[in-house]
Order: structure tokens, then C-alpha cells, then sequence
């Protein structure tokens, strides 16, 4: 299906995506979008959580493009404004992305071109299909439950901690090496943690290990970078669930050019499942295991992962014929 589509176009705008530089510069990004989109309306958003209130309401309004423009982090909210407490909003919109932001793993697992003339471009010319996400359930106070959509990985272990590093630091010097960084530094800091994995609701088909990491992987790269799950697809209804076992600190450095090539996964410590749910809690429940969801850090497991099927729709690269 073509991108194009009747309705207004509305551009979300993260003024502190890339450190800050996007505020800096919106204006030449402004000059790109619209000599690509035509007219648009452009909203900046003011704190965390308002990209997912500013979409909801584009969609409401009968938008028909509604654009993310910024990093991982600023698609994550925009994403979750498609949805309505983990239901997908009525509304006929398509989710756009403009990527300008510090990681750029979703623009690399949809395969969007990193280069901004070329993804505004992407935005008329593309192809509108449906791509699978990941819903996030966690434990809320009294007997309730907090739910968000993820659309590339939720990881937890190590990754968690590497989120919580680079989102609290500068991060002028850029996605990969900032979390290069992030990840020498949790390095020193991280032990290893015991979960147990419960698959498809399954009890007899559990997982519980020592972990260094767990990647819920809907696309195949987070951390700026790491193809985490080499073989994921966006649109294939299964989570690639990676393992990553009871690595020592040196084989958490060694192995780190075999995650970035995606070779990892051979390893012996590594173990691959796909899974169309996965329900995580730490073995000690004193003990806090970080999420790393999208690039955002929404707290600690317990967690219940759930794939929802062609749930999003989302401009993207036309297949090859």
C-alpha cells in the first residue's frame, strides 16, 4: 500500500533528541520534511510522555501520517499513542519516521535510511504495511497493570543499567560510542542475575538461568547498534528471544564486535527462542533486574512480553519485487 493517504500530516518534533541538537537545528529539519510532505502541522513536545498524548490526538483528529521526528525514544512515545491501553486506537493513521536521535536501532531494523533528505523522502514514497509490536505488561500499585507497546527490543540485565547510564549523560559524542561508553562502565558495575523465562504461557517450557542479558526482540538492533537478534523481523509474528548467558567481565568485552556483526549468537553461553510471549521475574524477588525497552527505562521486572500481530502500521522501504 502506498504511504500516501487523504488526511492531514502531522510531524511530532523531540526538541532534546541528539542531545538537544534537534532543537537547535529544527528549523533546517522543518525545510526538509516540508519540501518532501508538503504541508504539515508540527508539534514540539514539552516533556517525557507528551509525544504519545500529541499523537493520540492526531489520530483522533483523523491524521492520516503521523511522523515521529527524533530518536529511539521519541518513536517509542509517538508508537504508544496508536494505542489505547495496549489496544490499538481506532484510526487510519500511519506511523512516519524521521530519524535525527542518539541510537537509531528501530531505523535500523525497519531498514529507514539514515540520511534526513532520504527518509523525508521515504515518508511520500514508501510503502504503508503493518508491522508486529511488543506489549509490555508490568505490576502496578494496588492490583493494577501498566501496559506500553514497544516496537523494536525490551532487554533486560545488563542493557537496563547501560540505558539508565547513557540516558542520565551527555550524549554528544553520538549513538554507538555513547553506548560503547554506557556499556564499558555498566560493566564494571553490573553481577550477573538469575530469571526465570516462562515461554507461551507454557510452564513446562521455562528457562531459568544467570544471565548477563535478555533481549525480547522484535527487530534485530538496540544499544546503538547491536544486532542482538540477527534473524528477527519486524513482521514475522514471533519475538526472537536472546539469551545471553553467565558471561565474565572479559567475555562481556570480547564479545562485544561479535553482538555489533550479529555472530554472537553461536556462542555457547547464547541461546536463541522465538516465542510469542514471555513472562520474566527475578529467581530472588529482592533482587532489581532494569529494563531497557526502546531505549527507554521503564522500571524493573517482573514483566509479562506479548507479541500483537500487524498491529502498527508503519512507512516504510518497498520490498524488492
Amino acid at each position: 500500500m502506498s504511504a500516501a493517504s487523504t488526511g492531514p500530516v502531522v510531524a511530532i518534533i523531540n526538541p532534546r533528541s541528539a542531545n538537544g541538537a534537534l532543537g537547535r537545528d529544527s528549523a533546517d529539519v522543518l525545510r526538509v520534511l516540508r519540501r518532501e510532505v508538503g504541508a504539515c502541522e508540527t508539534l514540539m513536545t514539552r516533556a517525557p510522555g507528551h509525544a504519545t498524548q500529541l499523537a493520540r490526538d492526531a489520530i483522533r483528529g483523523g491524521a492520516s501520517l503521523v511522523i515521529a521526528v527524533g530518536g529511539d525514544g521519541t518513536i517509542h512515545e509517538v508508537a504508544n499513542g496508536f494505542f489505547d491501553d495496549g489496544r490499538p486506537a481506532a484510526g487510519s493513521a500511519a506511523l512516519g519516521v524521521l530519524p535525527v536521535g542518539t541510537g537509531g536501532d528501530f531505523r535500523r531494523s525497519a531498514g529507514i535510511p539514515k540520511d534526513l533528505a532520504a527518509a523525508a523522502a521515504l515518508l511520500m514514497r514508501g510503502e504503508r504495511r503493518p508491522i508486529d509490536v511488543g506489549l509490555l505488561e508490568q505490576p502496578a500499585p494496588g492490583d493494577g497493570q501498566t501496559r506500553r507497546v514497544f516496537v523494536n527490543v525490551a532487554s533486560f540485565g545488563i542493557p537496563g543499567l547501560v540505558d539508565q547510564i547513557v540516558n542520565s549523560s551527555s550524549k554528544r559524542l553520538g549513538g554507538r560510542l555513547s553506548f560503547a561508553l554506557g556499556t564499558l562502565r555498566a560493566a564494571v558495575r553490573y553481577t550477573n542475575q538469575r530469571v526465570r523465562l516462562v515461554f507461551d504461557g507454557n510452564e513446562d517450557d521455562h528457562l531459568e538461568a544467570t544471565i548477563n542479558s535478555v533481549a525480547v526482540a522484535n527487530g534485530q538492533y538496540f544499544g546503538g547498534g547491536m544486532r542482538v537478534a540477527p534473524d528477527a523481523a519486524l513482521d514475522d509474528g514471533r519475538f526472537d528471544v536472546v539469551v545471553i548467558g553467565d558471561l565474565s567481565r572479559f567475555e562481556i568485552l570480547t564479545s562485544g564486535p561479535r553482538i555489533y556483526a550479529g555472530t554472537h549468537v553461536t556462542l555457547p553461553k547464547v541461546r536463541v527462542r522465538r516465542a510469542i510471549s514471555v513472562t520474566a521475574h527475578p529467581v530472588d524477588v529482592n533482587e532489581q533486574v532494569l529494563l531497557d525497552v526502546d531505549g527507554e527505562t521503564p522500571g524493573a521486572l517482573p514483566a509479562r512480553f506479548t507479541l500483537l500481530s500487524a498491529a502498527l502500521p508503519v512507512v516504510l522501504p518497498a520490498r524488492p519485487a
